[in-house]
């Protein structure tokens, strides 16, 4: 019996603490960081008698469960796989423990212990770390040239096809903008975009209605300071997708990233004829912003290929366009060309 009690609060332990560094290092999570301390500490400390005692009954050179006898687990092809992993052992000890504290001869010292709590809070950390995990693999996305396809610059063009050219041309980042379609037209749109961009690897995202993102499946939205709040759409949002905000000052943006955005939009940098009214912040304001936050930093509003190398040396993470591509003669050239830009002045 205390050797099972070893070997299960050893490996829980180990899973545990996999799973602590994951969302200490890699999300910085700093609550499921604490959660997951506290499970570790609070399940698998023992005092220093029962821990001798623990340890004189440990032969890990006599387990016969020693060798695998060629069973692997599951592959870590992904740092995904390695929570689900993880997860799987630390799960699996708690069920043991759970089972065998049931009987007489179980101490005390582990008996008392609700492992059968930890066990069902253990299911829920894996999905939210799973999911955040997969979050922040999409943030990582948010770099080189993001296009957006906005139906009032196309003026009836296919954007289907035109889609398909923004990607060849090497768009890293599609969004859809439509402020005047009926919602269901614009879900069936939405919709053929969002499966030309998930063939070819690409973020697709839907500017402002939260709503169509869901009934698409997006991989996210982008809102303005008028349109949901990010809080709002976060909770709307599966923990999978990402949530973009536009910003013009570091109050806004510091609020918008405290609320979950995952990455920060910050113009016009210049006059833009796409849109008239936009107050311009330029460079400057975009270097404050992107010393003020740490998620990532799109830069808009009339960029152009002679001006692009100044928002991406003020600190740029990406540079989204519209007018520079879909009033092009040739969007795919004109695509090829911006995107090369950024990845030529250090763009990510």
């Amino acid at each position: 019996m205390l050797r099972l009690m070893d070997a299960n609060l050893d490996r829980l332990s180990e899973g545990l603490r996999v799973l602590e560094d994951v969302a200490r290092f890699v999300l910085d999570d700093i609550h499921t960081t604490e959660k997951l301390k506290r499970m570790r500490h609070e399940l698998t400390a023992t005092d220093p008698v029962f821990q001798n005692r623990l340890l004189s009954a440990r032969d890990s050179g006599g387990d016969v469960g020693r060798e695998g006898g060629g069973i692997t687990g599951t592959p870590r092809n992904h740092i995904i796989d390695l929570v689900a992993a993880n997860a799987k052992r630390a799960q699996e000890s708690l069920r043991v423990l759970e089972e065998f504290a049931k009987l007489p001869e179980m101490p005390a010292e582990v008996a008392e212990r609700n492992f059968e709590h930890a066990r069902f809070t253990l299911y829920e950390i894996e999905k939210l770390l799973t999911f955040r995990l997969a979050r922040h693999e999409q943030r990582e996305k948010v770099a080189g040239l993001y296009v957006i396809i906005d139906s009032q610059t196309l003026v009836g063009r296919d954007e289907i096809e035109i889609t398909r050219q923004v990607i060849q041309g090497g768009a890293s980042v599609v969004q859809l903008r439509d402020k005047h379609r009926d919602k269901r037209d614009l879900i069936a749109v939405a919709d053929e975009l969002k499966k030309i961009c998930a063939g070819a690897g690409v973020p697709f995202l839907i500017n402002d209605h939260v709503d169509v993102a869901v009934a698409i499946d997006a991989d996210g939205v982008h809102v303005g300071q008028n349109d949901l709040p990010v809080s709002l759409a976060r909770e709307m949002l599966a923990l999978d997708k990402i949530i973009g905000c536009s910003a013009r000052t570091v109050d806004l943006a510091l609020r918008a990233e405290q609320d979950g955005a995952d990455y920060i939009g910050v113009g016009a940098m210049y006059f833009s004829s796409t849109k008239t009214d936009a107050e311009v912040v330029g460079p400057g304001g975009l270097s404050e912003i992107k010393n003020a936050v740490s998620v990532p930093i799109v830069a808009i509003g009339g960029i152009s290929e002679e001006n692009i190398s100044q928002v991406i040396e003020a600190g740029a993470d990406s540079v989204a366009v519209i007018g520079a591509v879909l009033n092009s003669g040739d969007i795919m050239e004109a695509t090829n060309k911006m995107a090369a830009k950024v990845a030529e002045r250090g763009g990510k």
